[in-house]
């Protein structure tokens, strides 16, 4: 699977924190084969303590992880980056749990197994929103 990304920035940061390491490397591959550099943490905290999320242009979670969950980590996200494309992934779809994430601001919510494909066309159509909002409010590109 060698998608490049159509966006103009292949350096592009996917951050995946997931507490299953099979869901991590399995990210990393699907995302560096297409172009962008990925980075997975095991944790919400790891993550928050990393100073990644000021590099990150898009965030993947779990929502079912020890100590942070993903809810949780999203309305830690949103304080500093309010922007940021958050797309959810979880073994336990939850009709509750999902009208949060997308009330919180997600963009997605997957349920695992999810196809890789349909992954990189969300991500790929959340950046491209992402370029477009900030080119219209001057941010930049």
């Amino acid at each position: 699977m060698d998608r490049r990304p159509a966006t103009e920035e292949a350096k592009r940061i996917i951050v995946t924190v997931d507490d299953d390491r099979r869901v991590r490397d399995s990210m990393q591959a699907v995302m560096e084969s297409a172009g962008y550099t990925s980075i997975a943490f095991a944790s919400a905290q790891e993550f928050l303590q990393s100073g990644t999320l000021a590099r990150a242009t898009c965030l993947i979670a779990d929502v079912r992880m020890p100590g942070i969950d993903g809810l949780e980590l999203q309305r830690r996200v949103r304080l500093e980056r309010p922007q940021l494309p958050v797309i959810f992934i979880t073994a336990h779809d939850d009709d509750d749990i999902r009208q949060r994430a997308l009330q919180g601001g997600a963009i997605e919510f997957m349920c695992k197994p999810f196809d890789a494909a349909d992954l990189l066309d969300t991500i790929e159509e959340a950046l491209r929103r992402d370029v477009a909002r900030r080119r219209l409010n001057g941010d930049g590109a």
